[in-house]
């Protein structure tokens, strides 16, 4: 059986696989209190296994969040460098990148090629390394032999005095070799419907809705619309505002 975990109080974001030897290595739970926002998960922006990208509606913005599990042989990394995204607003890339360098671990005296490739690709989407407040190692070998190590990084969008440095909580009880990386993500509270109004079919109203739906519609101002994303969140901002979503 291929699949992956579920649970009724979170959403599950994750590539569809039919092949045990092509499941999906990374996966996004929201929390269900706040599927109001909406999530997204994009597919088409990054068609790869081990990438996943969710955007989330908030405050007349669109904004991004990316995982990335890149292995050894650093695959997931030269395909972020070969393929070239016209994407703005991401607030974190985050993941196991499989990287040991003394940049992100001073216990470690080495530096690594694949370091600048991932510093490069972080940069291009305008994102920077964050500092966690407490320097632990994320990965803890099962063997004796082998040292502990920092492989999970996270970066945070330049600029944004929202966004603090992350928290690694170390040799968490829960974790089997990889520890947790926590940061709080600043969300503006939306209204949450919490009745449900409905018109009744072929009445006044519903015909006074109709109209007033088709005439929005032929307002959308899309001249400035470049591409996809920039569509969708005008389509959402139309949405919100006759509160159809």
């Amino acid at each position: 059986m291929v699949g992956v975990l579920n649970h009724l109080n979170w959403l599950t974001f994750s590539r569809i696989s039919s092949y045990a030897n092509n499941s999906p290595i990374v996966i996004i739970y929201i929390n269900i209190r706040l599927s109001s926002l909406p999530f997204s998960l994009y597919k088409d922006i990054f068609n790869y296994r081990d990438i996943s990208i969710i955007s989330f509606f908030n405050q007349n913005n669109i904004l991004f969040l990316i995982n990335v599990y890149s292995d050894s042989s650093q695959l997931a990394l030269n395909y972020l460098k070969d393929t070239e995204a016209n994407i703005n607003n991401i607030l974190i890339m985050m993941g196991d990148f499989n990287i040991r360098d003394s940049l992100w671990n001073p216990n470690y005296p080495h530096h690594s090629i694949h370091s600048d490739l991932l510093l490069d690709i972080a940069d291009s989407f305008f994102l920077g390394l964050s500092i966690p407040v407490n320097p632990v190692s994320t990965r803890y070998s099962n063997n004796n032999q082998d040292s502990n190590s920092v492989l999970d990084l996270m970066f945070l969008r330049f600029g944004s005095a929202k966004l603090s440095n992350h928290y690694i909580h170390p040799n968490w009880q829960l974790a089997l070799d990889h520890t947790p990386l926590t940061i709080t993500i600043p969300i503006i509270k939306e209204y949450i419907q919490t009745k449900k109004y409905m018109i009744v079919k072929d009445s006044e109203e519903e015909k006074t809705f109709v109209k007033e739906v088709i005439k929005a519609i032929k307002d959308i101002d899309t001249s400035n619309q470049l591409d996809a994303i920039s569509l969708k969140s005008t389509v959402c901002f139309f949405a919100r505002s006759l509160d159809i979503i």
